[in-house]
């Protein structure tokens, strides 16, 4: 499971982000973030799929960055991202951590063309009018979401409709910021998670009634 180690070494990669510190260091790296992410997301997706009744499938993503289009040439990302793909909706919870920083999200950054214009019919109308109100519950209780993709609202929608943020939106993520690191730290890591991925079901809730997978 993750604790202290694993923000230390991730720490300690972010000032040091070269292939020779991370070879030195990379028995730290398989004990501290690859198998500890491994173990937690053993402990997590069970819990998941039953807490919703739903396949749950997660994906941990590399530490290595993908550099081919980056200005950006430094080899190793310094964060954990884990998603964890939700059945019912096409969508996923998602965890992020990284020295003093937990942030938990459910959603989907991208539809493909056909889910897209299935989301398009739906957000125009009552539905949309009902995740509106469901966003804004969420942004009072402190939650955040991802800003839109396009700078207008697509056509044949009017520019003025009363959910052009929705309309404007290619994919529908919410996000927690500020979460205790301690809650994703040993043992118990799962079962708080799990607990705090809550906050999010209203969102999903909605999604599996009105844009299921």
């Amino acid at each position: 499971m993750f604790s202290k180690e694993t923000t230390a070494f991730l720490q300690d990669l972010k000032a040091d982000n070269t292939r020779a510190w991370f070879t030195q260091n990379k028995a730290r790296y398989t004990s501290h973030v690859k198998d500890a992410a491994k173990a937690f997301c053993d402990d997590l997706t069970p819990r998941l799929a039953v807490q919703y009744n739903t396949d749950v499938t997660a994906k941990i993503f590399r530490i290595h960055r993908d550099l081919r289009f980056s200005k950006d040439k430094t080899p190793y990302n310094t964060h954990v991202h884990i998603s964890l793909s939700d059945a019912a909706t096409g969508a996923a919870w998602m965890f992020g951590l990284q020295p003093g920083e937990l942030v938990i999200g459910y959603g989907l950054f991208a539809f493909d063309k056909q889910r897209l214009a299935r989301w398009r019919d739906v957000v125009a109308g009552p539905a949309g009018d009902t995740l509106s109100d469901l966003i804004q519950e969420a942004q009072n209780a402190g939650l955040r979401l991802s800003e839109p993709d396009l700078k207008r609202v697509p056509s044949p929608h009017p520019a003025d409709h009363q959910n052009a943020i929705l309309l404007r939106q290619k994919g529908i993520a919410v996000w927690q910021d500020g979460l205790a690191l301690v809650q994703a730290m040993g043992a118990t890591a799962g079962a708080e998670i799990s607990h705090a991925l809550r906050v999010f079901d209203p969102i999903r809730n909605w999604m599996v009634e009105h844009l299921p997978a």
